[in-house]
């Protein structure tokens, strides 16, 4: 059995071939891997953008809501204050007073328990795009996996 430098060539040449495209084809895999990884943290920052516009859109509405409660409220307060000037004993006074009390302890909790709502409602708004990047991931990794 004699080897001659041609077959030796001919292995060289098959095996750096052959390695070769082992090599481009991992290239090509590698970069479409990184092209799909860039894809997917723009869609995360996008998600990470459109989060925080609900968020500040749902708190500017919030605060809107707060000032004209805060001015409701102090309409309320003065007409609340004027009638109460105008008693004329101190049983009217008492009573007056323990109705105003009610009522605004009534309207505390009302407005506590709408406000608790508002911030819940709000916070999974916000939070929505990025739930729905998580469940992307969760399904790439399945994929993947």
């Amino acid at each position: 059995m004699a080897i001659t430098t041609t077959d030796y060539t001919e292995k060289l040449q098959t095996a750096f071939k052959d390695a070769s495209e082992k090599a481009k084809a991992a290239m090509e895999k590698s970069q479409a891997g990184l092209g799909e990884m860039g894809e997917f943290t723009k869609g995360n920052m996008e998600a990470l953008i459109e989060s925080s516009k609900i968020f500040a859109a749902g708190l500017q509405e919030m605060t809107k809501g707060y000032m004209a409660a805060s001015k409701s409220t102090i309409e309320t307060m003065t007409a609340e204050m004027k009638d109460l000037a105008a008693v004329k004993s101190p049983t009217e006074l008492m009573e007056k007073q323990s109705t105003l009390l009610r009522k605004q302890f009534d309207a505390a909790v009302a407005t506590s328990s709408k406000n608790s709502e508002a911030m819940l409602k709000l916070a999974s708004e916000a939070f929505q795009p990025i739930s729905n990047r998580v469940s992307l991931a969760v399904e790439k990794i399945k994929h993947a996996a």
